[in-house]
């Protein structure tokens, strides 16, 4: 089987942002998405990230992507969330077996 390189982003937001999220993703021409409920600690506040701090509580957001469309998802990130929102976000380099299903890779 062959590999192929391309991007993963992994987004963690409060939940209640998830729709716009994806509608954001998916406008940027991802094909696919895999979303997830998660729940964390931050150093600096302590809090948890879960249901008690976040009505809903949180999401982790994972997307394949070329780095022509990592890019673009980062502006949208850095314009529409990261000021206003409990939002960080994250891109490794990826190494994916089957890139034929994946439109984006």
């Amino acid at each position: 089987m062959t590999e192929q390189s391309t991007y993963l982003l992994t987004i963690v937001a409060e939940s209640v942002l998830e729709e716009r999220l994806l509608r954001d993703v998916v406008a940027s021409g991802v094909s696919g998405w895999t979303v997830s409920p998660c729940r964390g600690a931050t150093s600096d506040t302590g809090h948890a990230g879960g249901e008690a701090d976040i009505e809903g509580g949180n999401i982790r957001l994972e997307v394949l992507l070329p780095h022509s469309r990592l890019e673009s998802l980062w502006q949208v990130l850095e314009t529409r969330y990261f000021s206003d929102y409990s939002v960080v976000a994250w891109s490794s380099e990826v190494q994916v077996r089957r890139p034929e299903k994946f439109g984006s890779a």
